[in-house]
């Protein structure tokens, strides 16, 4: 991370932020989008001189309570305080032990427990998102893509992404602030830096909302998905960490019993599995990029 990671983060989080947003009156013209320092500092309860060095990197160890008093001024969810807390290396995440490093392995227990979803598409991803096993009907449902290795270099870099994420946007933001939320985790991560430094390169939208400082874990949300072979797909995901596999999440997505998408969900299955049995299938595996 650069020095002044919480500085950048503070000011993004500021600029979300208009002074109808948070109960003050609007004075004069504005050159910039969101509230001023010196609001942030009253909304705060602190001294305006403080928060500008705060922000400029020349205040350091900010104590627990005041990252607080930043975090009710601007409105930050629970994702996005904690990651405050984590970029000023601040109580309580210095008590806690250093992380364990991520395991890329997946063990052969899950393995079975992802086959054991017949209905549902199941996949584990490390931090940095990538896909470290499926099983079939994730295949199924990620056969569109040339290579179902990365859900954000699949979302920024295919072609197929903008036909299958219906709502490609919300997509987009998604899977960026996850990384973020992954990145204040674990900053050492180098598959993962590296990850972020190639997608900031390869795509100005990435790049754009990186640079949005957006803070968000991955856990329950719909997809509305567009599938080549059988049409529309409204589905529900679930996250849950993988416990005794650091780093390691459990994705498991999931259309409504007895619903439209669920019948195209078991027509997808068969389809994939009648394209295993053919002369040319090539087993799925996979494939860093």
């Amino acid at each position: 991370m650069t020095s002044n990671d919480l500085g950048d983060f503070l000011r993004a989080h500021r600029a979300r932020l208009s002074p109808d947003d948070v109960g003050l009156p609007s004075h004069g013209t504005r050159r910039v989008a969101g509230l001023r320092r010196e609001e942030v500092a009253v909304l705060a309860g602190m001294n305006t001189d403080y928060y500008a060095r705060l922000e400029q990197g020349r205040e350091r160890g900010p104590s627990a309570q005041i990252l607080a008093a930043i975090g009710g001024a601007l409105r930050m969810d629970d994702d996005a305080r904690e990651h405050m807390f984590r970029l000023a290396g601040a109580a309580p995440e210095r008590q806690r032990p250093p992380r364990p490093q991520p395991q890329e392995a997946v063990s052969r227990a899950l393995r079975q427990l992802l086959d054991g979803y017949p209905n549902a598409a199941a996949f584990v991803l490390n931090p940095a998102t990538d896909v470290l096993a499926a099983n079939a009907l994730a295949e199924a449902l990620f056969s569109p893509f040339g290579n179902a290795d990365n859900l954000a270099r699949m979302i920024f870099l295919d072609p197929a992404a903008r036909g299958f994420f219906t709502e490609w946007g919300r997509a987009a933001e998604a899977v960026v602030a996850e990384l973020r939320h992954a990145s204040g985790l674990d900053p050492s991560h180098r598959r993962l830096r590296d990850l972020v430094g190639f997608l900031a390169g390869a795509s100005e939208e990435f790049a754009a909302l990186w640079s949005a400082y957006t803070v968000r874990g991955k856990t329950r949300d719909d997809k509305r998905l567009l599938h080549p072979d059988v049409g529309p797909l409204d589905l529900t995901f679930q996250t849950f960490d993988v416990r005794g596999a650091s780093g390691q999440q459990l994705v498991v997505y999931q259309a409504e019993p007895g619903s439209p998408a669920s019948r195209a969900l078991s027509l997808l299955g068969s389809l994939h599995a009648a394209r295993l049995q053919g002369p040319s299938a090539e087993p799925w595996h996979h494939a860093s990029p």
